[in-house]
């Protein structure tokens, strides 16, 4: 098994302003960064996440805040199971509320077709969500940095969104025909 490097950043900000600390959380946590404690975060080693680390050492120097990057390594391969076990953990639990949203688009889909409601706005409407719902798990994606279990079945559910708005699309196509 090949060791995983991850880079860890440590760091101290004023409380005040929160919305400076709350900003720097959230830019870390949209990197795929996990959180062993407050202000200890964990990201695998890659040039990107160096890169990006950097800067944000350097915004938390102007915030008057101290922070230290570190490469690092798991003592064994089981502690490093854990940390593997944490990220996945993360992802899974945005593809479960990418998953909800799923669920919520089906139901929009079939509300509309019980309602017998066939529109260039409905469909419209409904494409943006599915855009919406594409850009979402891509954004998941690109930080499921060890394949959580619920990648797959996210990608499914995908898929089975956009094989249902087809066929809504192919509905509004056919009521408009028979209203010529």
């Amino acid at each position: 098994m090949v060791t995983q490097h991850w880079l860890l950043l440590t760091y101290k900000v004023p409380l005040e302003p929160s919305k400076r600390r709350v900003a720097l959380w959230r830019r870390l946590k949209s990197m795929g960064g996990i959180y062993l404690q407050s202000g200890v975060c964990l990201l695998p080693k890659t040039a990107d996440h160096v890169r990006r680390l950097k800067m944000i050492e350097n915004d938390i120097a102007e915030m008057g805040g101290e922070s230290l990057i570190l490469e690092t390594v798991a003592l064994n391969q089981a502690q490093e199971a854990k940390v593997v076990a944490r990220f996945k953990a993360d992802r899974d639990e945005q593809y479960e509320e990418f998953l909800d949203k799923c669920h919520d688009f089906e139901g929009e889909i079939a509300k509309e077709i019980a309602a017998n409601h066939y529109t260039y706005a409905e469909l419209e409407e409904n494409d943006v969500d599915l855009k919406k719902l594409q850009g979402w798990l891509e954004k998941i994606h690109k930080l499921d940095f060890y394949g959580a279990p619920l990648a797959v079945e996210a990608a499914t559910r995908l898929q089975a969104c956009e094989a249902l708005l087809e066929a809504y699309a192919q509905r509004v196509f056919d009521a408009h025909d028979e209203n010529r």
